[in-house]
């Protein structure tokens, strides 16, 4: 389950790279866009006031993000992206910090750009920091005999959930598209007793929290803090630096 007001704890630093892929998205006047993996609707805003004219079709999966993107009067649905198809207007398809929990998502692009409209941008980010102390730490303890008993049917992700940028642009070069990939880690300064732990719990952390009761979810937390404190120390003036790799793809369809 996600919870939309501990996501929105860090918005300014889960905005920054929505803001750097769509900056290289060049349409001039979409018919439609869809942002596939709208969260809460903060970000979606922002493509209705770039393109107003479009018609902005939004989709989550979690009942709780699409209440809250309603809440701001995004016109969301829940939804599975393995389950969506573009209709024949759509000009623009944003998935921000989605494809990562998607196995095989290499398959399900493809069959996007078969399915758009020639002309057609389709743009993505994922995080690339799987290798990362916040990540690994993660999986070492729950493979721990500690824990290993009750959280093994926990599905996390491996190294090997996303693609470099090069491994991106192959796949869409050999579909026909024109693609722009990049990657870039961002040294974002996080502040707060336990900032990396606080921020995982919004993300990485939520297929062990819907696998534990109460009293269970507070102890592992318990047990990853030392670990993150560890790999992520507090500097002298009280914050915290967290590198965060993201991985970028925009495609043109041909």
């Amino acid at each position: 389950m996600w919870d939309p007001s501990r996501y929105l704890a860090f918005a300014d630093h889960r905005a920054r790279p929505f803001f750097d892929l769509l900056a290289r998205v060049n349409a001039a006047a979409p018919r439609r866009v869809a942002d596939l993996g709208c969260g809460p609707g903060n970000l979606t805003e922002t493509l209705t006031a770039r393109w107003p004219d479009a018609v902005v079709e939004a989709m989550d999966s979690s009942p709780e993000m699409v209440d809250a993107a309603r809440e701001r009067g995004i016109d969301a649905e829940a939804g599975d992206v393995r389950e969506w198809s573009p209709r024949p207007d759509t000009d623009v398809v944003v998935s921000n910090a989605v494809l990562q929990w998607v196995p095989d998502h290499d398959e399900l692009l493809l069959r996007w750009v078969e399915r758009l409209p020639s002309g057609a941008w389709l743009a993505f980010q994922v995080p690339g920091n799987f290798g990362a102390p916040s990540h690994v730490r993660v999986r070492e303890l729950t493979a721990s005999p500690r824990w290993h008993g009750r959280l093994d049917a926990v599905a996390l992700r491996e190294e090997d959930a996303v693609l470099d940028p090069d491994g991106y642009a192959a796949l869409l070069a050999d579909a026909g598209c024109e693609v722009d990939a990049w990657e870039t880690t961002y040294v974002q300064r996080l502040t707060g007793e336990d900032p990396v732990l606080d921020w995982v719990t919004g993300t990485a952390l939520r297929p062990i929290r819907s696998t534990v009761d109460e009293p269970g979810w507070v102890e592992f937390l318990a047990d990853l803090a030392p670990l993150l404190r560890a790999d992520y120390p507090t500097r002298a003036d009280g914050s915290t630096w967290f590198p965060f790799r993201r991985v970028f793809v925009v495609a043109r369809v041909p």
